[in-house]
């Protein structure tokens, strides 16, 4: 069973090797904002003694996005224990909303987060070719060889009190 706690400052040298491996840099781009993800608070999943997931997090209004999610170690829960620890600081936060971006390519996670409840809101048609201009960097091909063009947005409603 995994455990999660906060990303610690002790964690932040780790977390910087998570995204860079993950995500090219420390720089996300979702929305056409440019976030610097090892910045964000963020929540650190493991199995035993060893840390085995990050996700990071931005809070805008009554509004929490899911800026990174990496789980490190497949099918062992890390990814649902992060998301629902997510949940959890988003409604101690008083939002009303957790929601994330994902890419037109990423097939596998379009499943886990709707087999998770997550409904798909919005495509953003072009967006990726957009934050290109933001980060250079990320690639035209994503996975299976799709072309990386498009963000989708997905959501989970918070119960309110």
């Amino acid at each position: 069973m995994p455990w999660v706690r906060r990303l610690e400052s002790r964690d932040r040298p780790w977390a910087a090797e998570v995204l860079t491996a993950s995500w090219g840099s420390t720089r996300v781009v979702s929305r056409g904002h440019l976030h610097d993800a090892l910045e964000l608070p963020g929540l650190v999943a493991g199995l035993d003694d060893e840390r085995a997931g990050l996700l990071t997090w931005s809070v805008e209004g009554d509004e929490c996005e899911v800026v990174t999610i990496d789980s490190l170690v497949e099918r062992r829960g890390i990814g649902r224990a992060l998301l629902a620890a997510a949940a959890a600081e988003a409604m101690a936060m008083g939002c009303r909303r957790l929601w994330l971006i994902t890419t037109n390519d990423n097939l596998p996670a379009l499943r886990f987060y709707q087999r998770l409840g997550w409904d798909l809101v919005a495509l953003h048609r072009g967006a990726v070719d957009e934050a290109r201009q933001l980060k250079p960097e990320i690639p035209n091909v994503g996975l299976d060889g799709i072309a990386l063009r498009h963000e989708l947005e997905l959501e989970l409603p918070l119960p309110q009190r």
